[in-house]
């Protein structure tokens, strides 16, 4: 197939969901399996796929968001460095009203700080060099799909002796976190759909060693209705069968290895170090921050600030939601306190969020 059409055609996913439900007949016991792609979420809360699913089979949402699991600490950060005299904060949208312990970016730009949404860590580089008597901090959140974008804007802005150029780094990788709740028992997740944008990053390789050690089916998936389901059929395959391997139906986009340009300059740029997670708490080796050769562009080492003790939003669960371990709807704040009007966590503000998710499509659970 070669347009996006033929993914949603509707005899070829109801046909893949009765090939499901015939599969998961024959399974054993019933099983949990994970997406762990906010774009992934959002597609199956708006083609309503897991209403599609036989009992037998329970899709859950992991933590692929990138807003979601930036700690409330990221967000207090950016505030702080927004009072600063002559420092303009550049960000993607989402993360203007994601909680802070005391505030958020977007209320403190309607307090007089200069906060401008940006479409590329390229596009601050660009307004640093307009306001060279300005600097200009650039709010570096993400997995390895975008990470490679920022290593770019450092790199172009060292090539033009940019010295106003900042990042605030926030960067972590998979498949760190699927190895942290493939280790929790409680969680009993039996399979994983593989973030399929990190995929043509990092390559499907880089969920064998996690297939391995904890005996759980990996399956980079698309982003359609017939990718997903075909993706679900795979795993269930595989669990039936009791096989753990990790399987490529993504195969249009997305390699063994992965991209070897974009792999090039996370590590030139970047180096490992612990992160913290929502829901997770630190995880080694799963964030990445710039090399001592880069540290001039850092603003947490250039632009020193007093933080508040960072503080969770009063009731907010998103931890848990990230983790699979309630859904959206299991979370009191869901839907009377908490919603995209007033969000009290950031699984409500972000696009790729699954409470967002959630409350646009009522997806069930």
């Amino acid at each position: 197939m070669k347009f996006q059409d033929e993914y949603r055609d509707r005899e070829l996913v109801q046909g893949l969901a009765a090939a499901i439900a015939e599969e998961a007949r024959q399974l054993p016991e019933p099983v949990r399996l994970m997406e762990v792609c906010g774009t992934h979420t959002m597609a199956i809360a708006r083609f309503g796929l897991k209403s599609l699913l036989p009992e037998q089979v329970k899709l859950v949402s992991g933590p692929g968001c990138p807003v979601c699991v930036t700690p409330v600490s990221y967000i207090d950060h950016a505030i702080a460095l927004s009072g600063l005299p002559d420092t303009v904060i550049t960000t993607f949208g989402d993360l203007l009203r994601v909680p802070g312990s005391n505030s958020s970016l977007m209320a403190e730009r309607a307090k007089g700080a200069d906060i401008r949404i940006v479409y590329s860590a390229l596009d601050a580089v660009k307004l640093a060099l307009e306001l060279p008597h300005k600097r200009v901090v650039f709010l570096g959140v993400g997995f390895e799909t975008t990470t490679p974008t920022v290593a770019a804007a450092i790199l172009s802005a060292e090539q033009q002796d940019c010295a106003n150029f900042f990042v605030l780094t926030s960067h972590k990788t998979m498949p760190g976190p699927m190895q942290a709740l493939s280790a929790d028992p409680l969680l009993q997740i039996r399979g994983y759909l593989c973030p399929a944008h990190v995929s043509t990053v990092i390559g499907a390789d880089a969920y064998r060693p996690l297939a391995e050690k904890f005996g759980i089916p990996c399956v980079v998936t698309g982003f359609e209705p017939a990718d997903v389901l075909q993706g679900v059929l795979m795993l269930v395959q595989q669990c039936r069968a009791g096989r753990a391997a990790v399987e490529n139906q993504y195969s249009r986009a997305v390699s063994n290895q992965g991209n070897a340009k974009a792999q090039e300059l996370i590590r030139r740029v970047f180096e490992p170090a612990d992160a913290v997670w929502r829901g997770l708490g630190v995880l080694p080796d799963s964030g990445l921050v710039l090399r001592a050769a880069y540290a001039g562009y850092d603003a947490a080492r250039m632009l020193p600030v007093e933080l508040p003790p960072a503080r969770e939003p009063a009731g907010c669960r998103c931890g848990e939601v990230l983790t699979g371990r309630i859904a959206p709807k299991d979370c009191p704040l869901f839907g009377s306190v908490c919603s995209p009007e007033t969000p009290v966590g950031a699984c409500m503000v972000s696009s790729e969020g699954s409470c967002a998710a959630a409350w646009r499509y009522g997806c069930p659970e």
